[in-house]
């Protein structure tokens, strides 16, 4: 399993921005696809997740301002960010956990500045 994750760069406050994580291989439907984030000097942090079912979990500080989603066609999952804040700034990762193994992407930057 391979994920490439893209879709990240510089907006200002308020801002949005749509995150893209396509996998390789066969499982991806059957799979729960996640996001963290890590700032700087901080700990990586679960943001949102997506069952292979379509249940959703946020982080309480995206909770309404951040939409996981999937397309299973595609193999790929996304994380729509609405009313970026300064505090959201970090590199973003898909993750796709599995029982034996857990796939992360390479990362992509998110930066929230004016």
């Amino acid at each position: 399993v391979q994920l490439q994750a893209s879709g990240g760069g510089l907006v200002q406050p308020g801002g949005s921005l749509r995150l893209s994580c396509a996998a390789s291989g066969s499982i991806f439907s059957i799979s729960t696809m996640a996001w963290y984030r890590q700032a700087p000097g901080k700990r990586r942090e679960l943001v949102a997740s997506i069952t292979s079912d379509g249940s959703t979990n946020y982080a309480g500080s995206v909770k309404g301002r951040f939409t996981i989603s999937r397309d299973n066609a595609k193999s790929t999952v996304y994380l729509q960010m609405n009313s970026l804040k300064p505090e959201d700034m970090a590199v973003y990762y898909c993750k796709m956990p599995t029982r034996l193994y857990d796939y992360w992407g390479q990362g992509t930057l998110v930066t929230v500045s004016s």
